[in-house]
């Protein structure tokens, strides 16, 4: 009966650990804060090149232009996964419906800490001014890209 109780506590010690060392990479994967700089969040004018509904989190490819006039290609990644667009009415089809390449939109992006022309997707609006694809970037504090 000793012998039963104590493997008992080691089985549950052993999976109490496992479940711990599991869980800490998918948080740090979800650290969206130490890849992007939500202090310099820009809102632009853009056109869509390319959206990607795959997991684990969509992509939306788009054209700017910068003050000089000159094109620069973007990427941004939407935080929510395919399976929480769903719950929100933004299935594979709706989405790729909504971001067409060559859809007008309007970005709000959090650019990325490394540099480049990537970053998180903030907010996606059309050109009647309903927001697309729940970004799920939180809003908020966005200024005019320079």
């Amino acid at each position: 009966m000793h012998n039963l109780m104590k493997n008992r506590v080691l089985v549950v010690t052993a999976v109490t650990v496992a479940v711990l060392m599991i869980s800490v990479p998918m948080l740090a994967h979800h650290g969206t804060n130490i890849s992007y700089d939500r202090t310099k969040m820009w809102t632009k004018k853009a056109v869509v090149t390319e959206f990607r509904y795959a997991n684990p989190h969509p992509q939306l490819f788009f054209d700017t232009t910068d003050e000089k006039g000159n094109v620069e290609h973007w990427g941004a990644e939407l935080l929510p996964n395919p399976a929480q667009l769903i719950k929100n009415g933004w299935g594979k089809k709706r989405s790729e419906e909504a971001l067409m390449p060559g859809t007008r939109i309007t970005v709000t992006i959090a650019p990325s800490k490394a540099g480049g022309t990537v970053g998180l997707l903030v907010k996606a609006v059309n050109e009647k001014g309903e927001e697309l694809v729940p970004a799920g970037g939180g809003g908020g504090g966005a200024t005019p890209a320079p």
